[in-house]
């Protein structure tokens, strides 16, 4: 996620480090070996030669050139295996926390106000999971929310899932949550795992688990971004705590027989670990020694609060995502004019405005409820896309231009054409659906 706070001193950014956190997760890149040759790497590195301060070598590379006329960095022709892929959005579902913060009750809590935040993030509110209960306010049961809804969306049986990827950075399990939604959705023939690219996840999910639909290995796959940031918050610093909320959303994927059929018309996906220091949740242990003959040091886990460098973020986001988008849009073989909607992470809606200018799209394509529900990092595309599909705005056949950026740092971006029809597909699925129990 990302936020703009050039308006803001450099001694405001925050350097506080919670001690009493909770175990959990970083967030970070770190997508399973075996799915890694599915993902693109950009080859431009962030410095060469003599290693400079990170800060500086990624504001330097940013410069090189202005977003989208960056020859080096955006390919100006589909790259093989990178164009459209045989599966097809079905059915999306989201879920948020009952419990809302707004920015008027942060002023009891900060320095700030809702004028303040507004006009930096364009937020109003955000929900957070509060106390934690593994059947009603934990991780996986909102994500297993979100998941019944866009099974029921889609008419997808659970048990006909082949596939339940789980994308967040913040599981109640270190080990991971996808099984357990697994188990709590019935989904009994799939395989299930979580992936970690913070922000970037769902994105990142979407395109891993068409590549499994298109390679003829799944036919229906179950992709849910999810994650409850407000645990990992330094709720003392008005710089990050006014930004992240917690909420899940999911996605239903069908395989299809053919070309014509496909919904992934095209993607692209990047990560450079040259500015990971500028937004990460570190590892924070205990240190203890052991009674050892030679007094063993160990450490208990723990992890620290987030961190962001606002400014290069801000700067990153703006420069990369219209980059990343334009070489979506090459693969999948069509132009700006041919999209109908531009759904970006909701992490700050003036990285939003500025990503439709320089793409040259209307800001009245841009689908956002950023200022109902804050950052949700793996869960903001999908939940905006659920709302926008179930109020009517996005329609069936409608070309969507998706993108995901944050932590890592990753970026990366997938041109989708909403819809499939179940029925369409059922000589195909009944002829290459899983085995039976």
């Amino acid at each position: 996620g990302a936020s703009d706070t050039h308006a803001l001193p450099a001694d405001r950014r925050s350097v506080r480090r919670r001690r009493d956190c909770l175990p959990g997760t970083m967030i970070k890149l770190c997508v399973p070996l075996g799915i890694a040759a599915l993902l693109a790497h950009e080859g431009a590195a962030f410095s060469a030669g003599v290693r400079r301060p990170r800060r500086s070598t990624l504001r330097a590379t940013l410069m090189d050139g202005d977003a989208v006329s960056s020859s080096s960095t955006v390919e100006s022709k589909a790259a093989a295996g990178r164009a459209l892929l045989k599966a097809v959005p079905l059915g999306v579902g989201s879920a948020a926390p009952e419990s809302k913060i707004t920015n008027d009750d942060l002023e009891a809590v900060v320095e700030t106000s809702d004028d303040w935040i507004r006009s930096r993030t364009g937020i109003g509110m955000r929900r957070v999971l509060g106390d934690y209960d593994e059947m009603t306010s934990g991780l996986a049961s909102l994500a297993t929310k979100a998941a019944t809804s866009a099974l029921e969306h889609g008419n997808v049986d659970p048990e006909d899932l082949d596939l339940v990827l789980l994308c967040t950075s913040s599981p109640d399990d270190l080990f991971g949550d996808a099984t357990t939604v697994a188990r709590n959705l019935g989904a009994k023939n799939a395989v299930a795992f979580d992936i970690t690219a913070a922000c970037s996840g769902f994105l990142f999910g979407t395109v891993t688990a068409s590549q499994f639909l298109n390679s003829g290995a799944y036919r229906r796959a179950l992709v849910i971004g999810a994650d409850a940031l407000s645990r990992w918050v330094d709720w003392d610093d008005r710089n990050t705590c006014i930004l992240f909320g917690d909420g899940a959303g999911a996605m239903v994927l069908g395989a299809t027989e053919s070309d014509e059929e496909g919904g992934i018309l095209g993607y692209a996906m990047h990560s450079d670990g040259e500015g990971h220091g500028e937004l990460t949740l570190g590892f924070e242990g205990t240190g203890r020694n052991l009674a050892t003959p030679q007094s063993t040091r160990v450490n208990k886990g723990g992890y620290s609060c987030i961190q962001m460098n606002g400014r290069e973020v801000y700067r990153f986001a703006t420069t990369r995502v219209p980059q990343v988008i334009t070489e979506a849009l090459a693969n999948a073989g069509i132009g700006t004019d041919q999209v109908d909607w531009l759904l970006l992470h909701q992490a700050n809606i003036r990285i939003m405005d500025a990503v439709a200018d320089r793409l040259g799209m209307d800001k009245e394509k841009i689908i956002t409820n950023l200022s109902e529900y804050g950052n949700t990092s793996a869960g903001s595309i999908p939940l905006a896309l659920d709302e926008a599909i179930k109020s009517g705005k996005i329609k069936k056949g409608d070309v969507i231009a998706c993108a995901g950026f944050g932590a890592g740092l990753s970026w990366g971006a997938a041109v989708i054409r909403w819809g499939g029809d179940e029925k369409a597909l059922e000589p195909f699925a009944k002829n290459f659906g899983p085995p039976s129990a």
